[in-house]
């Protein structure tokens, strides 16, 4: 018999925690044990309840979503899924609290409220799942980690611009992929990111990794070309190749179509960078539920590119980068803090 998921609602709205709790007990294995309308209620009843998951609405008065994880998951680490609102400034909440410690989220409706909002609920319901499964006791005292700058010469890197790192992540993958690409000197060669995340949330992403990275970070446009110095971010919603154009490599946008239950898809991702960079790719996977990417990372390694998976210990979700190790298209298992300095000596390891 499953084990039953305790959850805790948190919203300011009576008739939304009164929605939340009746679409979430709709699942057998999923009981809603309490409900709070702002975070201090909500702190009480996390040491009161102990849930196994909390749902956190992005906006509140007195204390929004992204403050009161602040506060919390240094001292009580909870698996958070965060409900967010589509506005520009819910998705920039969403984004930090995806930085203070969130495990993912969920977009409320905005059109057609009665199928969205059963959409939602069935989304939701799937990620608590997921959430249960999270591991987030590196937070517990944790304080904000200064970037680690990798030791590779400028010079060495210069020396492998023919390279592309492919990088693949879901659930917890935000802030891994903003901790390994930080440390990116700008002479790295260009890399191409395929992060799970819905439209209107990837450029958001890429804008604000671009303000803390020394590479360029973008969300990724139909025809853009991979170079040094460039992160492209597949765009949400669709899926992202990478072809050979001449002498260079550029990115294929479009496609709605989901591929290994994604779109965009690590596995479409990965595929395309066999097909087309060869030896020349060096790939990681990152954190995340299921196994897009194995596939592809296996394709990837079966052309002569290098690759490796992100371990267990530092994965918020051990599901991407088992997967992929157990495929053997990872060739090991790295911890987050080391995965950046192996991808840099990877590029510049002679083969």
């Amino acid at each position: 018999m499953s084990k039953v998921i305790r959850v805790l609602v948190v919203d300011d709205s009576a008739l939304v925690r009164n929605i939340l709790k009746d679409g979430l007990s709709l699942d057998p294995n999923i009981e809603v044990v309490g409900t709070a309308a702002d975070p201090y209620i909500a702190r009480d009843k996390i040491v009161e309840l102990r849930p196994d998951v909390m749902t956190l609405d992005v906006e509140m008065p007195r204390m929004d979503g992204v403050a009161f994880l602040r506060k919390l998951m240094p001292q009580y680490p909870i698996p958070t899924v965060m409900v967010s609102s589509l506005t520009q400034r819910g998705k920039q909440i969403t984004m930090d609290a995806l930085e203070a410690g969130a495990v993912d989220f969920v977009a409320k409706p905005t059109s057609n409220v009665a199928a969205g909002l059963n959409a939602m609920l069935l989304e939701l319901r799937a990620k608590i799942k997921i959430a249960s499964t999270a591991n987030v006791s590196h937070w517990k005292g944790k304080r904000p980690l200064q970037p680690l700058h990798a030791q590779t010469t400028a010079r060495a890197l210069a020396e492998s611009t023919d390279k592309v790192i492919a990088i693949g992540a879901s659930t917890g993958g935000t802030e891994a992929i903003r901790q390994i690409i930080e440390t990116f000197p700008a002479t790295t060669p260009g890399v191409v990111i395929v992060q799970h995340m819905p439209p209107g949330f990837t450029k958001m992403f890429s804008d604000r990794l671009n303000q803390l990275c020394q590479m360029q970070v973008k969300e990724a446009e139909d025809g853009d070309r991979i170079r040094s110095g460039l992160i492209l971010v597949a765009p949400g919603g669709m899926q992202m190749k990478v072809e050979r154009s001449g002498g260079f490599y550029q990115v294929r946008c479009g496609g709605s179509l989901k591929v290994s239950g994604h779109c965009p898809s690590v596995d479409v991702m990965m595929h395309s960078v066999a097909q087309h960079v060869g030896a020349n790719a060096i790939g990681a996977m990152l954190t995340g539920m299921g196994q897009d990417g194995a596939e592809g990372m296996l394709a990837m390694k079966n052309s002569g590119a290098r690759c490796i998976a992100q371990d267990e210990a530092t994965s918020v979700v051990f599901g991407m980068p088992k997967v992929a190790y157990e495929k053997g298209g990872a060739e090991r298992l790295v911890a987050l803090e080391k995965i950046a300095p192996a991808l840099l000596n990877l590029l510049t390891e002679k083969r």
